[in-house]
């Protein structure tokens, strides 16, 4: 779906005409799931691509406004809601815009004084009266069940590259291994540099809480092998809490996402990413 700022500016205009003079335009580093677009200086709009994606807009705009006032850093909070039309046919919404850079090891001051702010913050996330939340479900690819719920794609994908990476089953049957006995709580889901924001070298706000939920918060732990490693990741995990069960399925969901890349690569026929390539070394070396 060709879902650009044109498309975005039709919308606003006829749904919400107070701010139909304001500029429109693409911000710098947009996602897959959703587009996103500056809306003047103070809002953005943010537009599913697909069906999926759209069952998050009801989920984002019942329970923002609730999650942001226990939470020590900002996270989006939605100002309206829009609804289908001018061709497009998925509900979308306008958010309050968030000032700071993406986070990457470039923009990271400190990557310990990182993790442990970030580790900070997923534990008050974490904290929030979850009664009620949103399960794991198709609005959040199922993050928060157990690892399983990926085990034949993990499986498929470990085929596909055998011979090409060292052998990894024994982290994935690790991660199958343990599961979480707690009460369901609330997650993130996809914290990723691309979903923190940074000002000054330091955590500034989360953004895209597309995938959160209620339920096993080992998902959120996979950033201690796409970003952190050494004393960082140390200092994560030991402000983080969790136990080695939680560590390992954390490390699960990690292997998962490397490999589904990698597989995609193999498939495609195209040389091996080297983000990923990385991210199961790190895996492996812990």
């Amino acid at each position: 779906m060709n879902v650009d700022a044109a498309l975005a500016r039709r919308l606003v205009a006829a749904q919400f005409p107070q701010w139909a003079d304001l500029e429109i335009a693409p911000v710098e580093l947009d996602g897959w799931d959703n587009r996103t677009f500056r809306l003047g200086p103070e809002l953005t709009v943010r537009m599913p691509s697909g069906d999926w994606y759209a069952l998050q807009v009801a989920k984002e705009q019942r329970w923002l406004p609730v999650l942001a006032p226990e939470l020590p850093l900002p996270i989006p909070v939605p100002v309206a809601q829009g609804v289908p039309g001018e061709g497009y046919p998925f509900p979308w919404s306008v958010y309050r815009w968030l000032d700071g850079d993406v986070s990457s090891e470039e923009t990271i001051g400190d990557l310990v004084a990182f993790a442990r702010d970030l580790a900070a913050f997923l534990v008050a996330l974490r904290g929030v009266d979850a009664t009620g939340g949103p399960a794991p479900g198709r609005h959040n690819w199922f993050r928060g069940a157990p690892p399983a719920v990926y085990g034949e794609e993990t499986l498929r994908s470990i085929e596909i590259l055998r011979g090409a990476i060292p052998d990894v089953a024994h982290v994935w049957e690790a991660a199958l291994a343990t599961a979480w006995e707690g009460e369901p709580v609330w997650f993130h889901g996809d914290v990723a540099v691309g979903n923190l924001l940074v000002r000054d070298g330091r955590l500034a706000a989360v953004i895209d809480f597309g995938t959160s939920g209620v339920g096993d918060p080992a998902c959120d732990v996979v950033i201690a092998w796409t970003l952190f490693e050494g004393e960082s990741r140390e200092a994560f995990r030991a402000a983080l809490g969790v136990d080695d069960a939680t560590w390992a399925r954390g490390r699960g969901w990690a292997l998962w996402k490397a490999l589904i890349s990698l597989a995609g690569d193999r498939e495609r026929g195209s040389p091996l990413s080297a983000r990923p390539l990385r991210d199961i070394e790190r895996i492996l070396a812990d």
